[in-house]
């Protein structure tokens, strides 16, 4: 049997990490894409990962990262964001357009290019990493809340229209903060990665398209 692949976008500290090792435990090839590949050393040192340069608002780079990719993938995750916090009134426009063009359209390239290469062979996970901002619009927070609901949307509507093909495409609310600690009022990245792991392991009897989680201590 092959060895599973997976790609995760938007790799860098924290949850992307913890998900990289958690595939890499489970004897999962890894690569990771980011624009600064720099930051990447150490993790890629760790997993026996491979690194790769990739700017996701640009469709020929989001191109090529697939086509560097050694096969294609059997799970692709989706972690990239960007917000302009502000009073409406006062945010700045083309802050506010390149934080929806990260948040949003880059994971309409990913998802497109992953949904190319895994379509023909008839499987594959396409995963995007949301927030409390995608069923949420909060005050001083519209960017966060327009690339967040549109990323859901994006997420939905793929699945929809893939799943049906074997491609299980699925959205997490990470509803909370996240953070390496003891308090219950944080989410542990390691235990998300699980949930994704999980998530992409389920049999297609019962797939999930989108898991919201949070601390058990969480209001919602």
């Amino acid at each position: 049997m092959a060895q599973e692949s997976a790609l995760i976008v938007g790799a860098g500290s924290g949850l992307s990490a913890a998900i990289a090792r958690l595939c890499a435990h489970d004897g999962m090839a890894v690569a990771l894409a980011a624009r600064n590949t720099d930051k990447l050393g150490g993790l890629a040192d760790e997993i026996g990962a491979t690194t790769h340069v990739c700017d996701v608002v640009d469709p020929q780079a989001v191109d090529r990262l697939f086509a560097d990719l050694d096969g294609v993938p059997d799970l692709v995750v989706y972690n990239p964001s960007a917000r302009e916090r502000g009073p409406l009134v006062e945010l700045d426009r083309e802050r506010v357009a390149r934080a929806l063009m990260i948040t949003c359209y880059g994971g309409f390239l990913v998802g497109q290019a992953a949904a190319k290469a895994m379509l023909p062979r008839g499987s594959g996970s396409i995963q995007f990493t949301g927030a409390s901002a995608s069923v949420k619009g909060y005050a001083r927070s519209a960017s966060f809340a327009m690339g967040k609901f549109g990323l859901r949307g994006l997420a939905q509507s793929m699945a929809r229209e893939l799943q049906p093909q074997g491609i299980h495409v699925a959205h997490f609310v990470i509803d909370g903060g996240i953070g390496e600690t003891d308090e219950d009022r944080m989410l542990r990245p390691d235990a998300i990665a699980r949930t994704y792991l999980d998530v992409h392991r389920q049999h297609r009897s019962a797939w999930s398209w989108e898991v919201a989680m949070r601390p058990w201590v969480e209001n919602f």
